[in-house]
């Protein structure tokens, strides 16, 4: 008779099992508030308190909170000056971030250098030091509690790091496909467009994905710039989450809060579901690149 034989865990799969229940761990303490957030939005602010864990009744489904952040709210302006600022400002980083980097990486210069060195030190300096030159900057151009000021911010706040990975990606095409361009009759312009930058999409998807996210939720500069904006049209969803308390008549109503954070995670999980691959190919393509 054979024995069959019990295998006991190795030493090396120890470390893969706890390094398992800590990736689990850390995925459940990131989701979990997400989740009870989702939920709670359709609950009414007496059950939230009473009994903050719990499902909410499925024959009871506080939907009009929705609704009121929505309107009450104001959620609606707030998420078109969002879709605008936040549209607006990704186009132009990419599209001045990409002929920068082209420009940067295909063209040896010491004044190119010193460029380059200028837009990675961007990268290392907090918001809270350029808060107060750009507000009196655009307090005088008239660009204050506006949202082309606030575009032109987040372009500028957003550039280091698009010139960064996208210089990486122009360095490492080959020389010989510009070369050939050239050859092939293309001008210095129609060499990016045409050849140079479709090959270099991954960074683009990359840098695009990356400053929506940011752009999207960013609460400091439009809180500092356009917080002043008494009209509203300026504001943008983070700051409407911030007003929420204020049209609650100073009463935090938190099935409505709830809820309004859902308007604002919404649309992130949709472009990251949306674009993951993408997001994933575009930062190991950097890794190796850069």
């Amino acid at each position: 008779m054979t024995r069959k034989r019990t295998r006991r865990p190795g030493p090396s799969s120890l470390p893969r099992r706890a390094a398992l229940l800590a990736l689990l761990g850390y995925s459940a303490w990131l989701v979990f508030p997400m989740v009870w957030v989702a939920y709670s939005s359709l609950k009414q602010d007496e059950a939230i308190f009473r009994h903050a864990l719990s499902l909410p009744d499925p024959g009871a489904l506080a939907t009009a909170n929705y609704a009121r952040a929505w309107n009450q709210g104001h959620f609606g302006e707030y998420f078109l000056s969002s879709v605008l600022v936040t549209g607006a400002s990704v186009c132009l980083i990419v599209a001045l971030g990409s002929t920068a980097a082209y420009a940067l990486a295909r063209f040896s210069h010491p004044l190119g250098r010193a460029a380059y060195g200028l837009f990675v030190a961007g990268l290392t300096l907090p918001a809270q030091l350029a808060i107060v030159p750009l507000f009196f900057e655009l307090r005088t151009a008239g660009l204050l509690n506006s949202r082309l000021g606030l575009v032109l911010v987040y372009t500028a706040n957003g550039l280091p790091f698009a010139v960064f990975v996208l210089a990486g990606f122009f360095r490492s095409l080959p020389r010989s496909l510009h070369e050939a361009a050239l050859v092939d009759g293309c001008g210095e312009f129609s060499a990016f467009w045409r050849v140079l930058l479709p090959l270099a999409r991954p960074g683009i998807v990359t840098v695009a994905i990356f400053q929506f996210i940011g752009v999207w939720k960013e609460y400091f500069y439009a809180f500092m710039l356009v917080g002043g904006d008494t009209t509203g049209a300026a504001r943008t969803l983070p700051l409407g989450l911030a007003n929420l308390s204020i049209t609650a008549e100073y009463r935090t109503q938190y099935g409505m809060l709830f809820a309004g954070i859902i308007i604002v995670m919404v649309p992130i999980l949709l472009v990251y579901l949306a674009l993951q691959r993408q997001i994933v190919r575009g930062i190991a393509a950097g890794a190796l690149k850069g």
